[in-house]
């Protein structure tokens, strides 16, 4: 009994050293704003298809989206995003807050270039905002994949659940477009 119980105990400490060493992802905070203005481009794409496949020695998820309307910046027609992590063979590369789409889905993107000049969703959850149509009425509402995320807000010094939920598509075009004028009038764009 006393060898099943060392097992135990050290079964415990072994699990507890692992989850001790493993790295989490911590977001910044970042208000719509905030996102439109570091965004290289904001699209509302349509997903067409994702592949995953090993690079330099990790997983990355390749998708590739039909740009529907570019909200900011210049995009071309079809587009590729490259985010780490995803399923080669029976591997899987899990990344906390990193977003995975499925053909046909309906999203809004705020992307940045990458060093090597590929397409990056901009902090990752909380640049990507789901759109959904109501199958009777087809009004559609956008949520940001964050809302439901515990994010790190540094003015508070504390982590809070928060985003757009559920709001109207037009409305929150609305909101990108009076900050990407704003930020042409000042000469940022």
């Amino acid at each position: 009994m006393k060898t099943l119980m060392q097992r135990i105990g050290v079964f415990w400490i072994g699990a507890l050293l692992g989850a001790m060493a493993t790295p989490a992802t911590t977001l910044e905070r970042m208000t719509l704003e905030g996102l439109t203005s570091r965004a290289a481009v904001v699209v509302q794409v349509r997903c067409l298809s994702t592949e995953s496949r090993w690079e330099r020695g990790e997983i990355w998820t390749f998708t590739q989206f039909e740009v529907e309307e570019a909200l900011k910046g210049v995009a071309p027609r079809l587009l590729t995003v490259r985010l780490l992590g995803g399923k080669v063979g029976h591997l899987i590369s899990t990344v906390d807050a990193v977003p995975r789409f499925r053909p046909a889905e309906e999203s809004i993107l705020f992307l940045e270039r990458t060093p090597d000049g590929a397409f990056t969703v901009l902090s990752w959850a909380q640049g990507t905002f789901r759109i959904r149509r109501d199958e009777h009425t087809r009004r559609a509402v956008v949520t940001q994949d964050s809302s439901s995320l515990a994010v790190f807000d540094p003015a508070r010094q504390q982590f809070r659940s928060e985003g757009v939920r559920n709001l109207p598509l037009a409305s929150f075009k609305q909101r990108i477009a009076r900050v990407v004028m704003e930020l042409q009038r000042k000469g940022q764009q």
